[in-house]
């Protein structure tokens, strides 16, 4: 096994802090436009910043659950004969349970892989949410601004409707002017919920894109951990050769992957699968063939050796 140990995704809180100490600052800054424009609306721009504070807890979080992740794989790669950490893990629990039930220190390429996919795809299931998050922000705010739209064209309609004819130009514009000047005003602060949902989005896009360098930089190093102590057959059970129904299967992973618009990560293991099973489906090809073309030159070699026994019954019959 490697002696160096995995990262603990520290660098990437620390980003985190600093980007939300920043939009901090600048909120502070910018106080009082803020203010005005969420009591345009506080009820909805009060439910945009309960999504925002949640989703910022959720992307910590992400990144905050990969530190016993680390201390327990740190923890096993300096124990001997497979002990495990005190602390059972969670994204690895397959493979505790994995390593638990072993008695051997090797990896097959089949197991290996196995694992690395289960803890892919909790790695990808744990930023759903986050993602659901950050488009959530956005419709939000677009439903503030037709929200706002929407009531500022009826006052436009009422006010016009409202109108005395028969005065003259200019008080009749002025008129019009002043009455206009509310639904306006109303109309740029209905714009505030884009905006609070734009901020938002922005926000948690940023630590969504921190979470997820954090676990792919922890799912790289633990695929580098594991391929040092992998060999290429497995230790503890027999050589087991790929059928058609293993390569449909493998088929129908990657058709699943695709149609589901499955992240890269999911469609590459599906693909990586299915080199496997192509792989194994020529080697077994290639295997069967072999044992035909053994079996042709065996009954080739018989044939010969009996008509070489009957020449030599012939010839002494002869003589």
């Amino acid at each position: 096994m490697a002696d160096q140990p995995l990262t603990p995704p520290r660098i990437y809180l620390i980003r985190m802090a600093v980007f939300l100490v920043l939009a901090g600052f600048i909120a502070f800054i910018l106080y009082r436009q803020i203010w005005e424009a969420f009591q345009a609306n506080p009820g909805l721009n009060a439910l945009i910043l309960g999504v925002m504070f949640i989703g910022i807890v959720l992307a910590i979080r992400q990144v905050w659950r990969l530190f016993p992740e680390v201390r327990w794989v740190n923890t096993l790669r300096q124990t001997e004969e497979g002990l495990v950490a005190p602390t059972a893990p969670v994204l690895l629990a397959p493979m505790a349970a994995f390593i638990s039930n072993r008695s051997g220190n090797s990896l097959s390429i089949a197991a290996m892989r196995s694992l690395l996919d289960s803890v892919g795809a909790r790695l990808d299931e744990s930023r759903e949410i986050l993602r659901y998050m950050a488009g959530l922000l956005v419709f939000l705010g677009l439903l503030g601004t037709f929200w706002g739209l929407i009531d500022t064209v009826g006052s436009v309609g009422r006010i016009i409707g409202s109108l005395r004819t028969g005065q003259d130009t200019a008080v009749l514009f002025d008129e019009l002017k002043n009455s206009l000047a509310g639904p306006l005003q109303g109309m740029g602060l209905s714009f505030s919920a884009s905006l609070f949902g734009l901020a938002g989005s922005l926000v948690l896009g940023f630590l969504d894109l921190q979470a997820g360098q954090a676990q792919n930089r922890f799912y790289t190093e633990l695929e580098d951990w594991l391929a040092t102590s992998t060999s290429d057959t497995p230790s503890d059970t027999p050589l087991r050769s790929t059928t058609p129904h293993d390569l449909t299967v493998a088929l129908n992973r990657l058709t699943a992957a695709v149609n589901d618009g499955a992240g890269g990560r999911a469609a590459t293991q599906a693909m990586a699968n299915l080199a496997e099973g192509v792989q194994g489906l020529v080697q077994h090809m290639r295997a069967e063939q072999q044992m035909i073309r053994d079996w042709v030159e065996a009954q080739a070699a018989r044939e010969k050796e009996l008509k070489q026994v009957l020449d030599r019954i012939s010839r002494e019959r002869l003589s």
